[in-house]
């Protein structure tokens, strides 16, 4: 049965690529965004779709009457990028907390089902590894990046608060670190930063040591972890992710031998609270879901890449600010 489906967010990075699978499978998609974070140019080729609308709105303020029909909710409102989330806090706060409890409220009146897209980042710097979803994480909850952090914590207690007491059917997937096209120059997320850097013979800034890890997750199959579980008879949290490992060192030679660059690497000192490992345990997802990601790292960076040299050859080179 096809939708109509809200998708918060849905002007950035990761909401664009959503919005345009759910088109293709049939769905009325409603991109509801303040365009803080996501840019016009990202669903710039959906413009003139019959099932496809962009609704300019913040969550925080009180939602308008062309939602109250949505049968489904995506949400992906709260930016990603540790450059503008650490430059507004409060909104970046008010974001998840407020927003969610915007969208769960009009669930609760309508009866929608709603995804939270939640974050590896409730894991914090973790003591547990690889990560499992019932691993409660250690987070600081007041250091530069505790607005994010907490926010998407408070947001999935909101949602099963909401589930547990007022019904309201929820699912919860708690991504790490996807990339792809549509990332944008400068927003300080580790595979831009790097691309960006290299594609301009700028030295690839590494912090700290170089020696903490992450798994990447193209954003092909991230989508289509999101979709799995939208549809899913499992509330979650469940991870969606790349198991496969990498150091942040390793990124940055593969960056390097792809794009053919001879930048050298500059160190920088570790930001604060910035986790050293993290690999998503996606045994669950499996199970729930039959879901495992098909895109290598060397493929999705060489997809990347591509995007950003045509990107770069439109736009002014960004300033590459502090990585996560």
């Amino acid at each position: 049965m096809n939708d109509s489906i809200l998708v918060t967010g849905g002007a950035g990075f990761l909401g664009s690529h959503l919005c345009e699978r759910l088109l293709e499978q049939g769905h009325d998609v409603i991109a509801m965004d303040d365009l803080s974070t996501g840019h016009r140019r990202h669903v710039q080729h959906l413009n003139g779709h019959p099932r496809f609308r962009l609704l300019l709105h913040d969550i925080t303020h009180a939602l308008p009457a062309a939602v109250l029909g949505v049968r489904r909710i995506y949400n992906l409102a709260c930016p990603a990028s540790p450059a503008y989330y650490q430059r507004e806090p409060v909104q970046t706060t008010l974001t998840s907390v407020l927003g969610m409890w915007r969208l769960l409220d009009l669930a609760q009146n309508t009866g929608a089902r709603v995804l939270q897209v939640s974050t590896s980042e409730v894991y914090g710097d973790p003591e547990v590894h690889p990560q499992v979803e019932s691993y409660h994480g250690q987070v600081n909850p007041i250091g530069p990046r505790s607005c994010y952090d907490e926010g998407k914590r408070c947001a999935e207690a909101m949602c099963f608060a909401y589930h547990r007491q007022r019904h309201v059917p929820i699912r919860i997937a708690r991504v790490f670190n996807s990339y792809g096209p549509r990332l944008r120059p400068g927003d300080g997320r580790v595979v831009s930063n790097f691309i960006v850097q290299a594609l301009s013979g700028e030295p690839l800034t590494v912090y700290g040591d170089g020696e903490q890890t992450r798994s990447f997750c193209y954003v092909d199959d991230t989508v289509e972890g999101l979709l799995r579980m939208m549809d899913a008879e499992v509330e979650g949290p469940l991870n969606i992710g790349n198991p496969t490992e990498h150091s942040v060192l390793e990124l940055a030679e593969l960056v390097l031998r792809l794009t053919g660059s001879r930048s050298s690497l500059v160190r920088r000192p570790l930001p604060a609270d910035d986790p050293q490992r993290r690999r998503p345990d996606i045994s669950r997802a499996g199970h729930h879901l039959d879901w495992r990601p098909s895109v290598g790292l060397e493929e999705g960076l060489k997809r990347t890449i591509d995007y950003f040299r045509r990107e770069l050859a439109e736009l002014p080179l960004p300033r590459v600010v502090a990585s996560r």
